[in-house]
């Protein structure tokens, strides 16, 4: 947070003055900076297949879990949107832009999320600052699990209120740290519902008993949303967690396979987004092309189920795979793998080469901010096949000696 932010937080009433020791320490902190570079540009050559070094390799990389993206009636209506309602509005929704077909995804996205209302966003990343930008007037302070997505610090600060994070997962050290504040506290509670880089899921039914009436609980669900629970509904459906507190933002780019965001939360909240969150207010919504494509891929989701028990079936086959071996991956149905690996440069570049001895694109997880250079991350989708599948298990059980315990273990 930065120094002003943190001297409104010292000029406020004398029971935020007395703040536990961990919220002041990173409320008056430097804000964390980070470098990162692209990557080097990827030639794909089917769904699954890259070029690298002159090799066609299979790839386990992204995010289209459940391969949307490639799905002839998602891509039919993308074409069908473009060529009846053209490319944008070029303008905000509360001036020119607000076109009827953001609307009826609003109303098609709650539908299928079972929730009162949704809204859209530019992106998943902006969903969680604009779901802050609207009730900054309304939080006191603000804990992040440590190992949240970047877009949730960036939204914490937008609140200009002390912040603090709490261990992974780590439902005592919330309740300690949330036990701590002062009775008039209003306290925002931030969490990653499916964390990608490893697959452990948030503990949210736990979490949002502890949250206080007064409380909210944000929850960033990119990676959960057409992925969890019975239908699809994401993190809050797998956990069994319903409370009006809790505001789920989610991206459109991942199991949708298109683009976007949305935040589905009460009526309430959504009319104190349009009127309060300046970035909603000045963002011109996503093309219109692609609201199209989201409609059509919300249908498949809603009448495909197939492609998610194909999901959890490919994510059963590689983890039962790994753990006989002896390694330790989340139990849960979340579509991705990590390893890590001993940290020399060596052994990454021998593991490298491994993987591409074996016809597998080498997917280190050197997410901005977050992951080591010697993890890797796989991520397994709905339409890759069996004999894909035990391509990559042969590769990762075979090379065991140099596997480490992945960074986090399901207890």
């Amino acid at each position: 947070m930065n120094r002003q932010f943190a001297e409104k937080c010292r000029q406020r009433p004398d029971n935020l003055r007395r703040l536990p020791k961990c919220f002041t320490t990173i409320a008056t902190g430097p804000v964390p900076q980070t470098r990162s570079k692209c990557a080097k540009a990827l030639s794909w050559t089917d769904e699954f297949h890259v070029l690298y070094r002159g090799r066609e390799l299979l790839c386990f990389a992204g995010c289209d879990y459940l391969r949307l993206s490639e799905h002839p009636t998602v891509r039919a209506a993308i074409n069908h949107t473009l060529d009846h309602h053209g490319l944008t509005v070029a303008a905000s929704r509360v001036t020119t832009g607000n076109h009827e077909l953001y609307s009826r995804l609003e109303q098609e996205l709650a539908r299928f999320a079972g929730t009162e209302t949704a809204v859209l966003a530019p992106n998943g990343y902006t969903a969680n600052l604009i779901a802050a930008q609207a009730i900054a007037d309304k939080v006191t302070h603000v804990l992040v699990d440590e190992r949240a997505h970047a877009s949730l610090f960036d939204a914490a600060r937008l609140l200009e209120c002390p912040i603090a994070t709490f261990k992974h997962r780590h439902v005592d050290d919330l309740k300690r740290q949330l036990t701590r504040l002062p009775a008039s506290a209003r306290p925002l509670v931030m969490t990653d519902g499916l964390f990608a880089g490893d697959g452990s899921i948030a503990p949210l039914a736990e979490q949002t008993a502890i949250t206080p009436p007064t409380g909210w609980l944000l929850l960033d669900d990119a990676h959960g949303f057409g992925v969890l629970g019975e239908r699809g509904r994401g993190t809050t459906e797998w956990s069994g967690a319903r409370s009006d507190r809790i505001i789920q933002t989610i991206s459109l780019s991942k199991a949708v396979g298109v683009f976007g965001g949305a935040i589905l939360t009460t009526r309430k909240h959504a009319n104190r987004i349009v009127s309060k969150s300046r970035l909603f207010a000045g963002s011109t919504p996503m093309p219109l092309p692609l609201v199209g494509g989201v409609l059509a891929a919300l249908e498949v989701l809603r009448t495909d189920s197939a492609r998610r028990r194909r999901l959890l079936y490919n994510v059963a086959r590689i983890k039962n795979a790994m753990r006989s071996a002896g390694i330790a991956v989340p139990d849960t149905p979340a579509p991705m793998v990590s390893v890590q690996i001993d940290s020399n440069r060596s052994a990454v570049a021998r593991f490298r080469k491994h993987l591409c001895a074996h016809g597998i694109y080498p997917t280190s997880a050197r997410y901005p901010g977050s992951a080591a250079a010697n993890r890797f991350r796989f991520v397994v989708s709905s339409e890759h096949t069996a004999q894909q599948i035990d391509q990559l298990t042969t590769a990762l059980l075979s090379f065991t000696d140099m596997l480490s315990q992945p960074l986090h273990r399901n207890p």
